[in-house]
């Protein structure tokens, strides 16, 4: 999506990162930028708004369920062995083990 107006920082930059801005997980430098491309953007402004919209209505209606333990456990050890270098199983960590079939 593009307004068709030059802009110091391109509508398809923008639009590719927004979540990124949403979530404020990029540096304050791109942030201004892109505060201020939305500033003269309204194509770019109205996305952001829905976008944000959005985010906002997943999250109250979403936000309030809680991970099991035993899953939280499995992928935090999973993230630790990423993190360690170490061979991360093929298989499902996520999975429960299947019981052992019976001869």
């Amino acid at each position: 999506m593009s307004c068709g107006e030059p802009h110091e920082t391109d509508c398809s930059e923008v639009l590719d990162h927004l979540y990124e801005f949403l979530d404020s997980e990029m540096p304050d430098v791109d942030r201004d930028k892109f505060q201020h491309h939305f500033e003269e953007c309204s194509p770019c402004l109205e996305k952001y708004g829905l976008e944000q919209a959005v985010k906002k209505l997943v999250k109250r209606c979403c936000g309030h369920d809680d991970v099991p333990a035993d899953l939280r456990a499995k992928v935090m050890g999973r993230i630790d062995l990423i993190r360690s270098g170490q061979t991360v199983p093929e298989h499902d960590v996520t999975r429960a083990p299947a019981a052992p079939q019976e001869s």
